[in-house]
């Protein structure tokens, strides 16, 4: 029997409530089954309940003792006895009662709790990006009905909900649930109900090891089954790729976040103003892409679709499955899936029909478009930086040449065909080092962080000090070469912008966005793919003289036609007029078919092209 007992004792608070309860009914009935048998209660004929009763409060309360007037001192004696009694067992129970609810308390604090949601989006991990992530789907889940985002990491919940207060004030109606436990822990995954979950987003940790606890965790989530919510993973090596694709299956839509970044820098140094264009799509703060599946332009070209809707621009069709940006304008949409730019999803349903109709008359002129051999500077390297040199390879025209300058390391520069790749060590921060380097005529300048050598922070400060040094070089040179950059961390974004520096590339930040949008919609995955990659159509800034005439105030339905001329998708225009009233570099995005521009020298259209 002892060994019953130690057995049911350490089984925790349940068991030790479940003794003092069955001690304290123990005591009242053998001190009621007393009073009653011999009958000491004086003059007062209670029934067995009653007595029961009253023995109760005599050990709960010890006050009850002092009304025991009238009794004989046999009957006072027992029930100060039984009051006494009450003093140790049944003060023991309260305080276990009271230690067990402070216990559970302190759990549900700890987040240990199970989240009873369906539809919801959970995010496995942490790491400096989660805010972001966090912002974008607060701003995209505003169409929604009482919206939730679950977050477990293996960090305090109190502190996670802290940090997001902090970093995320207005969630827009989204609510935020923390839970503290271990991703790679099947049973700690259970308590975010990740099975009736919408999407699972899965960060790359900040260890020396990340796509390893990547991995370990896609183990976890597919530990039920192929079945199950879409899951949105970082890979930081490429080299891990496979292994993850192995786990995931198809229910995993994977971000090679190296190659993802590498693409952008490549994709922005060609043309300055890009990244705003990148930016306002792949964020939801502004217009980005949709899916509209429900439409009546069946018997509609491609060409005539792009200026069937006011606010909304169709930039492709969904193909057999396959998302294809900028087809010919002669395809018949049929009922194919529409891909289109619009403000947000919940206005497609209400789309209203564009009546501004294009002014044949107000359309550009065929432009010349050969393309020389150019000459660029590439500043810093890190494990991005071969990826960049590939990238460069294939857009650049044979016999471009290209200068890389370095302060740390041997740089092995990946095999290219049309560029002629220059290496050349020195201090990428000093002055005279870079007078030698960034000099007049060249077509672009990218300048690399430190992120493989230093720590974030003096990686983004050695950075600053380049950009401020090139900015002043150029700016003496009176050259409008573009310089692009990447910055770690976030916040030193704002401090690049004192530099003057044209398209600002931040790791973190635009890794989160795409993220971020692809949890919505993983048919978004090959869109971006064709956007950052060289197969089919990428964004490009160009004269807007191309497409109509110099000097005349043109509709945005006139600026597509004139794309359309030229088998391109028009997507926006960049004006210096336009200021920061849309966006970075005066780039609007997405305009209304009605809205008019005056074509001034220094115009550009923003198009999807293939070339």
């Amino acid at each position: 029997m002892r060994y019953l007992f130690d057995n049911t004792m350490s089984r925790g608070t349940p068991a030790l409530i479940a003794w003092l309860t069955l001690t304290t009914l123990v005591l009242i009935l053998v001190f009621s089954l007393i009073v009653l048998a011999l009958g000491l209660r004086d003059g007062d004929d209670r029934g067995f309940w009653e007595e029961l009763f009253s023995s109760l409060l005599h050990a709960l309360d010890p006050g009850t003792v002092a009304g025991d007037e009238g009794g004989a001192w046999r009957f006072v004696l027992t029930m100060l006895a039984l009051t006494i009694g009450g003093l140790f067992i049944v003060s023991a129970l309260i305080g276990v009662i009271a230690a067990g609810i402070d216990t559970k308390l302190a759990d549900l604090r700890r987040g240990r709790s199970v989240v009873l949601e369906r539809g919801h989006t959970v995010i496995l991990g942490w790491s400096d990006s989660i805010f972001t992530i966090v912002t974008e789907l607060s701003i995209a889940n505003e169409s929604r009905r009482k919206p939730v985002l679950v977050i477990m990491a293996d960090r305090d919940k109190v502190e996670m909900e802290e940090d997001i207060r902090a970093k995320v004030p207005d969630l827009r109606g989204t609510r935020v649930i923390c839970r503290s436990g271990s991703p790679i822990d099947i049973d700690d995954l259970t308590l975010t109900s990740h099975l009736d979950a919408r999407s699972v987003i899965l960060l790359a940790p900040d260890t020396d090891d990340p796509d390893s606890e990547v991995i370990k965790t896609l183990l976890a989530l597919t530990h039920h089954g192929a079945d199950g919510p879409t899951i949105v993973a970082e890979i930081r090596n490429p080299s891990n790729l496979e292994a993850a694709r192995l786990v995931g299956a198809d229910r995993t839509v994977l971000l090679d976040i190296q190659e993802t970044v590498a693409k952008l820098v490549v994709q922005t140094s060609r043309q300055s103003g890009a990244a705003a264009v990148y930016i306002e799509l792949f964020d939801y703060d502004g217009d980005e892409f949709y899916f509209l599946e429900s439409h009546d332009l069946g018997r509609a070209t491609y060409g005539e679709a792009q200026l069937a809707f006011e606010e909304a621009t169709v930039v492709g069709i969904v193909d057999e499955g396959v998302p294809t940006l900028n087809p010919q304008p002669d395809t018949v949409v049929g009922n194919r899936t529409l891909i289109v730019i619009a403000e947000d999803d919940s206005a497609l349903t209400d789309q209203a029909a564009a009546h501004t109709l294009p002014d044949p008359a107000q359309l550009g002129e065929p432009a010349d478009m050969s393309e020389r051999p150019t000459r660029a500077v590439l500043i810093g390297w890190n494990r991005r930086a071969p990826i960049v040199v590939r990238e460069l390879d294939k857009y650049a025209p044979p016999g471009s040449i290209l200068t890389v300058l370095t302060s740390f390391g041997d740089p092995v520069v990946p095999p290219v065909q049309n560029l002629a790749v220059t290496v050349v060590p020195g201090a990428t921060t000093e002055r005279a080092t870079l007078e030698q380097h960034v000099v007049g005529g060249l077509d672009q300048v990218i300048v690399l962080c430190y992120s493989d050598h230093l720590e974030p922070q003096a990686a983004d400060a050695r950075t600053l000090v380049t950009l401020l040094h090139v900015r002043d070089i150029l700016a003496r040179l009176d050259a409008a070469t573009p310089v692009v950059t990447e910055m770690i961390d976030d916040r030193n974004r704002v401090l690049a912008e004192v530099a003057q520096v044209d398209d600002v590339v931040v790791s973190g930040e635009i890794v989160s966005l795409l993220v971020s949008q692809l949890s919505e919609d993983r048919r978004l995955e090959h869109v971006f793919s064709e956007l950052l990659g060289e197969d089919g159509s990428e964004v490009y800034l160009r004269p807007a003289g191309w497409y109509v005439q110099q000097g005349a105030e043109v509709s945005f339905a006139t600026v597509v036609a004139g794309a359309i001329r030229r088998s391109e998708t028009a997507i926006g225009y960049a004006s210096e007029a336009l200021g920061d009233g849309y966006s970075s570099f005066g780039v609007a995005v997405n305009p209304a078919k009605s809205r008019t521009f005056t074509v001034l020298p220094g115009d550009r259209v923003v198009v999807l092209a293939d070339t």
